[in-house]
């Protein structure tokens, strides 16, 4: 018997950290994931992420779509577009081709808005002979 491809379904939430857990490490998904609780390390997705109000994240971030209600510190790149809503503290470095701050957001960052977002490596590549 043939299994059935899955398809995930982007606009829905595929994974969750709920208010009061704790996890260090590195995260993969497809879909789109949402954090509430804390979560520490990396994180490397092309589709979406939800920090939510009383999420907190500390991370080395690759993601395609961002949406950002709670507190994000460490490197975040998007390949499409960060959202920083109105409740949303960001402290690190930005790089991405679209980037919305909503009235009322914190930002304390480096920001890179481009068409392509390049690595750390490949711009000291460029800047240097």
């Amino acid at each position: 018997m043939k299994e059935k491809e899955r398809k995930v379904d982007e606009s829905k939430i595929s994974g969750f950290f709920d208010d009061g857990t704790e996890f260090n490490g590195d995260l993969k998904f497809t879909g789109s994931f949402r954090i509430d609780g804390y979560f520490h390390g990396r994180i490397d997705s092309e589709s979406q992420l939800i920090i939510g109000e009383r999420g907190k994240v500390d991370a080395d971030v690759h993601i395609g779509f961002a949406l950002i209600n709670g507190e994000f510190r460490g490197t975040i790149q998007a390949t499409e577009r960060i959202e920083i809503h109105s409740h949303g503290r960001v402290f690190g470095t930005i790089q991405t081709p679209k980037l919305v701050i909503a009235e009322g957001a914190y930002l304390e960052a480096n920001c890179q808005t481009s068409e392509s977002t390049s690595t750390e490596s490949e711009i000291k590549s460029i800047l240097e002979p």
